[in-house]
């Protein structure tokens, strides 16, 4: 799959939205990334991993995507059943900093 330029925007606890562009070659890698430059901002505090909704916008022709951060959470700890989704789960964890 083509990587493809990425705006990830979340809302943190007191609901403003920050916004991080990244270059991801999936919907969830983009998820990934976007948390993972948005936890390394100084500004941004209290992004909670069990609620909130995911906003994806793809560059290319401009595409959105919305995902809530627990559906997010909850295909991250999912194996996956073949190869090619395994890969990309690790490929996301790593992003994120989690175990493989």
């Amino acid at each position: 799959m083509a990587a493809k330029s990425c705006r990830v925007t979340l809302r943190d606890s007191d609901g403003i939205a920050h916004t991080a562009e990244v270059t991801a070659e999936t919907l969830f890698e983009a998820v990934a990334l976007g948390l993972a430059a948005l936890r390394r901002h100084e500004w941004i505090e209290g992004i909670h991993h069990s609620s909130g909704l995911v906003k994806v916008s793809v560059a290319d022709v401009r595409v959105e995507h919305e995902v809530m951060l627990k559906d997010f959470l909850s295909w991250l700890e999912s194996l996956g059943k073949f190869p090619r989704e395994i890969v990309r789960r690790q490929k996301v964890r790593a992003i994120l900093g989690t175990p493989v």
